[in-house]
């Protein structure tokens, strides 16, 4: 006796919910192999992406928006200014403060970084899923999107 293909209407949600977490981790996985590994821990990349969506930022604007100590965002910010990720210049509107941002060669290597990932995941889509797929697979985003503001 064959088991019937699952549909959504047969699973529960803690079973969607363990099989969303396992794909959408493997995706995950799958996207950070199309770029060159970056020495960056995980608080220097949650700052670079939080100053490429964000802008320019203080120190102690970081810190507030990461949850951590400024002299913690410091830190964090010098290993990033070593790198030559970020540089700091003088706030126009308050002269005591430094705004940090990302430098030049950074947003580059940033955009090459998601280009690569982009082309992977377009090649992916167009070899991997029939037109039909590619449409459900919009709808689903649309869901996950909702999840994500949850």
């Amino acid at each position: 006796m064959t088991k019937p293909p699952s549909t959504p209407s047969s699973h529960s949600a803690a079973t969607l919910a363990a099989e969303l977490r396992i794909s959408l981790g493997k995706l995950i996985r799958r996207l950070r192999e199309q770029t060159h590994p970056d020495d960056f821990t995980t608080a220097q990349k949650s700052v670079l992406l939080r100053l490429d969506r964000d802008g320019p930022s203080t120190v102690s604007a970081l810190a507030r928006a990461e949850s951590v100590k400024p002299q913690s965002m410091r830190i964090t910010v010098a290993g990033l200014e070593v790198m030559q990720a970020v540089s700091g210049k003088q706030d126009p509107s308050d002269g005591r403060q430094t705004l940090i941002s990302l430098t030049p060669s950074f947003r580059k290597h940033l955009s090459e970084n998601r280009a690569a990932k982009d082309d992977w995941l377009l090649r992916a889509l167009q070899e991997q899923l029939s037109p039909q797929e590619q449409d459900e697979l919009a709808a689903a985003v649309k869901l996950l999107e909702r999840l994500a503001d949850f």
